[in-house]
Order: C-alpha cells, then structure tokens, then sequence
C-alpha cells in the first residue's frame, strides 16, 4: 500500500472528481487511489474528514451494493443527511437507501 498520507490524498482527489449525480464505491475509489484492498481505509478517510475539506464530496462513495453504508450516526452524519445529499443531486434514493448503480454509476473515462 501506498504511504498513508499519499493514499489519503489520492483518495480525497478521486471522490472531489465524482461528478455531482453520480456514485462509486468504496473499492472503485481504493483502487484508482493505488490500493484495490483498502475499501475500508476510504470509508475511514472519509469519516475523518476536517472541517476544510468538508466539501470534498464524500455522500457520492457508497457500498459497491448499491446502498449507503453509514452504520450509525458520526459526528453528526448518518444515513439520512447522506440521503438528502444525494436526492439533492437527482440521485434516486430508495426507502431502504440503495441506489439503483446502472442509473447513477460514475463511469470514469
């Protein structure tokens, strides 16, 4: 794996280019940072974002499922506000917060 803080930076540079209406995951977001086994080091970045980098875009990485992943309420985030993010953008969110990724799927070119 890369250093952490070359990692962190690479992460935090592909979720700020996911066009606004679209998602990833996890793992799409790990391996086009250098790293396809660390899905579950982007979900940490990303939570542990700082007030500065709060508009790097982190509600448009979700779990290659389809659904949002946020298990409990962090920092004041939680499955709802990640919701209205998205539907804010046009992203159809079901009842049950999965997200129809043939629809929304960011293709990267």
């Amino acid at each position: 794996m890369k250093t952490n803080s070359e990692f962190r930076k690479n992460v935090l540079n592909i979720v700020s280019s996911i066009p606004k209406g679209t998602v990833t995951n996890y793992g799409t977001v790990a391996t086009l940072a250098g790293s396809p086994n660390a899905a579950r080091v982007v979900g940490g970045i990303l939570r542990s974002l700082t007030i500065e980098e709060n508009e790097i875009p982190w509600w448009r990485v979700i779990s290659k499922s389809g659904r949002i992943s946020i298990n409990q309420n962090i920092g004041g985030i939680d499955k709802v506000v990640q919701k209205e993010k998205l539907e804010s953008e046009g992203i159809e969110v079901s009842m049950n917060y999965k997200i129809n990724m043939r629809k929304y799927s960011w293709i990267i070119s």
